[in-house]
């Protein structure tokens, strides 16, 4: 599964990374912060809001857990369902470190955070 995902990025609910984890080093910080302000631009149409999104060669997949976004982003052909799956569970991972997930939560134990994110990518190769 990490083959296929180029980055992991946590985001505030206005768009900023909060973390970030580059896995492949073809996905920039940038772009996520541009595919965000798509997605807000699109908010109002709920027609367009799939958790499945391709944009200038970048697949972005995301799901929305309280104040925060979670997001992969790939330039592979990947398996979309694994990877939202995947999203689902680091929530559970995150709760059941912090209690609750929520931005605040992120901020006070970011380096746990950046550790669990990096375990997710020495467990799959």
């Amino acid at each position: 599964m990490a083959g296929a995902a180029s980055a992991l990025f946590l985001l505030d609910i206005k768009g900023r990374v909060l973390v970030w984890r580059d896995y492949r080093g073809d996905v920039s910080a940038l772009q996520a912060e541009r595919f965000f302000t798509k997605h807000i631009e699109k908010e109002g149409d709920p027609g367009s809001q799939d958790p499945v999104v391709f944009d200038n060669g970048v697949t972005y997949m995301f799901i929305q857990h309280n104040n925060l976004y979670l997001m992969t982003a790939s330039r592979q052909n990947c398996n979309a369902a694994s990877l939202l799956l995947f999203l689902h569970r680091l929530v559970d991972v995150f709760k059941h470190y912090f209690e609750e997930l929520e931005e605040e939560s992120l901020r006070d134990n970011f380096v746990v955070v950046y550790e669990l994110l990096g375990l997710w990518l020495s467990s799959v190769h």
